[in-house]
């Protein structure tokens, strides 16, 4: 069962090794739930700390936080999410990271297509300009300043 006592902030910092700044723009921005205590200090529930780390992981998988917020939507604020609840989450985020692994594996194959075949010409290049469509352009590596990789 979950400890009722609210947690402060720097025992929710140290915890999950997010700055104090951070928990605080997290509470602003609606990511964690805080409760002001009357001397106006920031407390949290204990099941903050799955919250921000969750958060943490997210950032570094490459959500953002708009995207984290609206995954975070889903779970109870005043009590500690389920295996249930931790399970959707991480099912829909599964696909959404099995999707990145096909574009990367796909953007992979790509690379080794251009750099086996050595030719480095946006005529062939599969990767910058199939089908050659920005011949219009005229001559040169019009699309080599503006690549995203």
């Amino acid at each position: 069962m979950e400890d009722k006592a609210l947690k402060t902030i720097g025992y929710v910092a140290k915890r999950t090794g997010a700055t104090v700044s951070a928990l605080r723009f997290y509470a602003d921005e609606g990511l964690i739930p805080a409760v002001r205590a009357p001397s106006g200090h920031r407390l949290f529930h204990r099941s903050t700390i799955r919250r921000v780390a969750f958060i943490l992981i997210s950032q570094n998988l490459g959500y953002t936080l708009v995207q984290i917020k609206t995954a975070l939507g889903s779970l109870p604020n005043k009590r500690t999410p389920t295996q249930a609840d931790w399970t959707e989450l991480a099912t829909l985020f599964g696909r959404e990271i099995d999707d990145r692994i096909r574009a990367l594996e796909e953007l992979r194959g790509k690379l080794d297509g251009c750099i086996g075949c050595g030719c480095l010409s946006l005529e062939k290049c599969q990767l910058y300009n199939p089908g050659d469509a920005e011949a219009y352009k005229g001559a040169g590596a019009h699309l080599l300043a503006s690549a995203r990789l």
